[in-house]
């Protein structure tokens, strides 16, 4: 029994065996713990790593809004966008893939018989829009909210970039203010002479002209008007799977899902298996009623 005895008090004996030792082991308990969490902290924030967090231009982009409200004057002077600002909005949907026939931007063998015409032809069809051989040019690219300035300069940009060597058009001149005069009615002692019996007739005579003139209907909208400006762009020619006009057999599923249905897509867009539907072509400007004159005009062409 004694010969056991010192194994078992060894078994059950402490690692701690001074008070030192004991004094270590509590301090490590408290600094390991608050050493992982420091380091955790700064891994977490490591993303500010590097700044100045003091800094004023730090802390005000940080605390920046997510979004303004800038208040402009609706009479105040149309600010022009660049060639470059024209082509992002308008005209990259077309000339930066090469739809409809478009040049692709950079592409120089494309653009330079283009460039050969001269920058006055090239600008007369890119605002009055153009139809040729291989393709074709909707008027101001579709947007017809665009100064003429607007898209002469998107044209100098993209043909620039692609070979050619034209020169910015100048901004169009501020308009002069308009100046008044005012007369002064010269002094007279004779008596104004009154007519009201006489001009009260045409008056009550006008009345019922101009009820029947609010009652007449609005002019119909010419929905060929309408293909030929904006539509013909992709469904002359069938670009971006879109029903090329007259087709009977691409238009009748299409037109198996109901007028309605056909005039809700090209008003709101649509996305399907075969190809792209734009909300009115790309055309924001377009009223619904034109739109829905169009796809009538369409779809009576392929019935």
């Amino acid at each position: 029994m004694t010969d056991h005895a010192p194994q078992e008090d060894h078994q059950h004996s402490s690692p701690i065996k001074t008070p030192k030792q004991l004094a270590i082991v509590v301090v490590l308990s408290f600094v390991i713990p608050i050493a992982i969490i420091i380091l955790i902290s700064q891994f977490v924030t490591g993303g500010m790593s590097g700044a100045d967090t003091n800094n004023e231009a730090v802390v005000s982009a940080r605390i920046a809004p997510v979004a303004t409200v800038v208040v402009r004057d609706p009479n105040a002077p149309k600010t022009l966008q660049t060639g470059e600002q024209v082509f992002v909005g308008v005209c990259k949907t077309c000339h930066e893939a090469g739809l409809a026939g478009a040049p692709k931007v950079g592409d120089k063998a494309a653009w330079a018989p283009r460039i050969a015409q001269g920058e006055a032809t090239l600008f007369s069809h890119a605002i009055g829009g153009f139809n040729g051989k291989n393709g074709a040019m909707p008027a101001k690219g579709g947007n017809p909210d665009l100064d003429d300035v607007e898209v002469q300069r998107a044209v100098v940009y993209m043909a620039n970039a692609s070979g050619g060597n034209l020169k910015e058009p100048p901004a169009p001149k501020a308009a002069a203010p308009a100046t008044t005069t005012t007369a002064t009615p010269a002094a007279t002692s004779a008596p104004v002479a009154t007519a009201s019996a006489p001009m009260a007739a045409p008056a009550a005579a006008a009345a019922p002209a101009a009820a029947a003139a609010a009652a007449a209907p609005a002019a119909a909208v010419d929905g060929k008007a309408v293909f030929t400006a904006t539509c013909s762009v992709c469904h002359a020619a069938g670009i971006a799977g879109a029903p090329k006009f007259g087709d009977k057999a691409a238009w009748a599923p299409r037109i198996a899902q109901g007028l309605p249905t056909l005039q809700q897509h090209a008003i709101a867009g649509y996305q399907g298996k075969s190809g792209v539907m734009p909300p009115k072509g790309g055309n924001a400007s377009l009223s619904d009623a034109a739109v829905k004159a169009a796809v009538e005009y369409m779809v009576s062409a392929a019935k």
